[in-house]
């Protein structure tokens, strides 16, 4: 491939409209309408004690330093922000965003992934990166990024679920929270999503789900593909 002279057009940005799926949509970031469920579902009763564990923020324990956070966030342009709302709910349950946008080499990266436990461990989950890998490359990128902490076993474990290859580990990458991370670095490349894509929308359909149950693991979709 580097020797084959690409036919190469600039990706384009994200922009702020909404991503619809079947169980959430993902709306850009606004603080003035997120931030009351952002609070309740990241820290709130029952909120997951090990969410902030990996993050280089968090926990709050003040909602002004909550809001100070979200606006930052919402402010940003790379990262780009977005909430996760219930579209049977209406609740935004958690954000995620997407980074390290370099549109010159098509390149970007889903990050901050934030998600409240009612999105842990259901399709509300799955659906949020299906929703912003197809956005990726629908946006002319060639390469999707996952990176997370190497001792972060629950990230990786996602990134493997998800369909991205391991590239490798950089060593004493950062330091966050005053201690050292060694970065697991993930990918998908474009010549990978169409069937990465047929498998996500495979496991999202309504068919594959008996009682809010799946029938088919994602993996298993993948492989059939």
């Amino acid at each position: 491939m580097s020797d084959v002279q690409l036919n190469w057009q600039a990706a384009r940005l994200p922009t702020s409209q909404a991503l619809e799926g079947r169980f959430i949509r993902l709306e850009k970031l606004d603080p003035a309408r997120h931030g009351d469920d952002l609070w309740l579902a990241l820290e709130g009763p029952g909120a997951d004690a090990k969410l902030w564990d990996y993050l280089p923020y968090g926990p709050f324990q003040a909602r002004s330093d909550f809001d100070s956070w979200l606006a930052g966030h919402a402010a940003s342009s790379d990262p780009w922000f977005y909430s996760v709302v219930d579209k049977t709910t209406g609740k935004v349950e958690g954000i995620l965003s997407l980074m390290s946008i370099v549109p010159a080499q098509g390149r970007i990266e889903i990050g901050h992934v934030t998600f409240g436990a009612p999105m842990q461990r259901t399709p509300k989950s799955t659906e949020a990166i299906y929703l912003l890998a197809k956005e990726s490359f629908a946006l002319g990128n060639r390469r999707l990024e996952w990176k997370c902490n190497a001792n972060n076993a629950r990230s990786m474990r996602a990134a493997d679920r998800f369909g991205f290859s391991f590239e490798g580990t950089f060593r004493q990458h950062m330091v966050v929270k005053g201690v050292n991370r060694d970065t697991a670095w993930y990918s998908i490349i474009d010549s990978e999503w169409p069937p990465l894509q047929r498998a996500f929308e495979q496991w999202l359909a309504e068919d594959n789900f008996i009682g809010g149950q799946q029938i088919k693991s994602l993996q298993a979709c993948r492989q059939a593909i």
